[in-house]
């Protein structure tokens, strides 16, 4: 494959494969006074064969094995993480004892450059001989991968699993119960010992996390915003300026986006909070819509809420800076259109707008094949104003990894440093024909006679106050006769 040998990667989307999902909340308790209640989210994914059309599950793709991709990334940082402590630590020591400090100086003008105690670390023996022995072991861990990339299917890729440590052995097997034992939403073990990697096979089923929302008691304008997730009012996901203060990046803000406040007016915003990104999205006002004719206001998110991350925005908390040897900018911080969600998805994954939609030329530069477009690739929802029900609407993300060369990885050796797309998704809703029609009979009708009466009783009371008035100045010009009493 040429991408081994440092060609850029050439992507080609193929699908879409549609799948229905049905949500079902479980309640677990009412607070006392009736303003909170706390549930669960059951989810279940139907694969819709006939939205899906020509496209099948059994479809054979090729996609970046983000499974091996991931660990070999976690490797090296850990590595590395492990060496800089070391060489500060040693800095640290050498630099306290002023004679060792001087000849430390006058060995590095002799040698006319500085070398790092981390060079020095990375050509320890014993280290060589690991990685030596992590080479010889991806084969037995991963299926004797040939390259960066696994043939598959989109039901294993998506749901099944693709499996790996298949009856591994010796230091191999270690590795895998140490895969195991990392917790990832993402793999899961089999039955037979073996493990697989699957994107959402862990959305389907009893949901784990637990949501304390407003009822919109004494508020209707709060209603359904989340006010705990897991019982706990903030994140603990993002950095944080002190451990006594919450950062923005942390705050949990608005809907879990299946329904919305009412009485919306136009010209304001809202906010959505996302589990799957670890972050709350704010949505923008952008026109009125009829959606089968029924009234709403469209909303929108945009591409800032990826490109507008960093010092200059007040929201540094979102820069893990978690990646090593990636294209990134000196302060850390991804380049604009890009976020790391390391801390989120315990992964090295990079969230992008499909297509990479508005991101740097950092990043698109490195990939041939996108097709960015702004109709169909930026997040979107169509609210009824006044009841806060969602109309329609997609969320859309794209999840990419950085393919690179890690050192003394016999695999990646000749790979060129890529931001590379993995999957793109919508989430969509749109209010079926059923629904619509009892959406209009209950509320859009009930509406429209409610506004006829008003507008009856309006020009009714006009009418009476005009009749009233008539009759009050038609009184009012009558002659007055007065009647002389007889004497």
């Amino acid at each position: 494959m040429r991408v081994q040998q440092g060609a850029i990667p050439i992507v080609k989307e193929v699908g879409p494969y549609v799948y229905k999902q049905y949500r079902r909340k479980r309640v677990k308790h009412f607070s006392r006074d009736g303003s909170k209640i706390t549930f669960t989210q059951d989810q279940l994914y139907v694969f819709d064969e006939e939205a899906s059309a020509p496209y099948k599950e059994s479809d054979h793709i090729v996609a970046l094995n983000m499974h091996m991709n991931a660990f070999l990334q976690v490797f090296e940082r850990e590595i590395t993480d492990i060496l800089q402590g070391f060489a500060n630590r040693l800095n640290h020591r050498l630099n306290r004892t002023p004679g060792v400090r001087v000849l430390k100086r006058l060995m590095d003008r002799i040698r006319g450059k500085r070398k790092s105690v981390l060079q020095i670390g990375e050509n320890d023996p014993g280290l060589a001989i690991l990685l030596v022995h992590l080479n010889a072991n991806i084969k037995a861990i991963f299926n004797d991968p040939k390259s960066m990339f696994v043939r598959t299917t989109v039901k294993e890729y998506l749901f099944d699993g693709v499996r790996f440590c298949i009856n591994p052995q010796g230091l191999a097997k270690a590795i895998c119960n140490q895969i195991k034992d990392g917790g990832s939403k993402t793999i899961r073990e089999l039955k037979d010992g073996s493990l697989a990697f699957s994107f959402f096979n862990h959305k389907n089923g009893t949901g784990r996390e637990v949501y304390e929302v407003h009822t919109g008691k004494d508020d209707p304008m709060r209603v359904l915003e989340i006010q705990k997730l897991d019982d706990n009012h903030h994140l603990q996901v993002w950095l944080n300026a002190t451990e006594s203060e919450t950062s923005t990046c942390n705050q949990i803000n608005g809907t879990d986006a299946s329904s919305y406040p009412p009485f919306r007016q136009r010209g304001d915003s809202m906010y959505i909070f996302s589990s799957d990104i670890c972050r709350s999205v704010q949505l923008f006002y952008q026109k009125e819509i009829q959606y089968k004719g029924i009234p709403g206001y469209r909303y929108s998110i945009g591409e800032n809420f990826v490109n507008d991350i960093g010092p200059e925005h007040d929201n540094e908390c979102f820069c893990v800076d978690k990646l090593t040897n990636v294209i990134k900018r000196k302060n850390g911080c991804l380049y604009a259109g890009a976020m790391d969600l390391t801390n989120c998805l315990d992964a090295p994954v990079i969230l992008t707008l499909p297509h990479m939609l508005g991101a740097s030329n950092e990043y698109t530069k490195t990939i041939k094949g996108l097709k960015p477009d702004a109709r169909i690739h930026q997040t979107f929802v169509d609210v009824q104003h006044l009841t806060g029900t969602p109309l329609q609407g997609g969320k859309r993300v794209q999840f990419n990894m950085f393919l690179k060369s890690i050192n003394r990885i016999t695999i990646t050796e000749n790979l060129t440093t890529s931001l590379m797309p993995a999957i793109w998704v919508e989430e969509g809703i749109q209010l079926n024909d059923e629904m619509v029609a009892f959406f209009k009979k209950r509320v859009i009708n009930t509406l429209k006679t409610l506004d006829i009466i008003h507008w009856a009783a309006l020009f009714g009371g006009i009418g009476v106050a005009a009749l009233c008035l008539i009759y009050y100045v038609v009184q009012r010009r009558k002659p007055v006769v007065i009647e002389a009493p007889l004497k």
